[in-house]
């Protein structure tokens, strides 16, 4: 049984790239068509008067983005932060660009970053976005959320580094198509963290052959099954080949973000 096991790693660790926590990359992707994705957010923070991209979002309502939760940043850095919408390249002009503050970011209570359980954030702009044909909705799914079967194809997109020796973000949208694996053979094959369990509330992709994945930059970015909003970019490992996680927009965040907001709105009206 032992040597079983012992085959089964290394045979898993043999086809899979590695996402990386604190951030994801596209690599092995392409440049999507420009504004083709037009609820993708970039959660930005200001350096020195100048603002570096942090994580990946998606407006899922006008003055609402949804992200991960380990892409909190503290009460100052909020302060001058900003999330770029309708961009394709984060440097040049674009008339199409939208530049909205961030008023609160609400993490889920229950978030463990070494768990990973509950990484899913929302941030509320501080002001409502003007939806066009360059900023848009992503809506969340509707009625009872169903599992997604391994193997079944999904795409990611950000602006995260391309290439893994590289530190810098793309300047470009990308996306790269992954597959969704097994979560108790995805689970065995991050054995170096061992206060990972991948729950139902997870879920896992890569791709088998070991050439594309997301990485550092995308982070909070939606993961996109059967042209529905599946999943968030939570974690993985850059110094091992193994599949990335996902938090799984199942009813259960799904209800969370309904509240919260809700929870919010109602505040405001007093």
């Amino acid at each position: 049984m032992k040597l079983l096991q012992n085959s089964l790693l290394v045979s898993f660790i043999a086809i899979f790239l590695t996402p990386a926590y604190n951030g994801e990359e596209i690599i092995g992707g392409h440049a999507v068509k420009p504004h083709s994705r037009p609820y993708m957010g970039s959660f930005q923070r200001d350096f020195k008067k100048k603002y570096i991209h942090h994580c990946g979002g998606a407006l899922i309502k006008e003055n609402w983005v949804l992200t991960a939760a380990h892409c909190k940043i503290n009460i100052e850095e909020l302060k001058s932060a900003r999330v770029l919408l309708g961009a394709h390249s984060l440097t040049k002009e674009e008339k199409s660009k939208q530049s909205l503050g961030i008023e609160k970011q609400i993490p889920h209570p229950n978030f463990n970053s070494k768990t990973l359980i509950n990484d899913i954030m929302l941030l509320k702009l501080n002001k409502s976005a003007k939806i066009n044909k360059y900023v848009n909705l992503l809506k969340l799914p509707q009625g009872k959320v169903k599992d997604e079967k391994p193997r079944t194809r999904c795409t990611v997109a950000g602006w995260g580094i391309t290439n893994a020796k590289s530190e810098n973000a793309s300047d470009t949208l990308q996306e790269v198509i992954l597959e969704v694996m097994d979560r108790k053979l995805c689970e065995f094959s991050q054995c170096s963290k061992p206060t990972l369990e991948v729950t139902k509330d997870m879920i896992c992709a890569g791709d088998p052959k070991g050439k594309k994945d997301a990485s550092r930059g995308d982070s909070g970015g939606p993961l996109i099954c059967k042209k529905k909003y599946t999943g968030i970019v939570s974690y993985g490992n850059n110094k091992i080949i193994k599949p990335g996680i996902y938090t799984f927009l199942s009813n259960k965040y799904l209800a969370w973000i309904k509240k919260s907001i809700g929870a919010v709105l109602t505040k405001e009206r007093y």
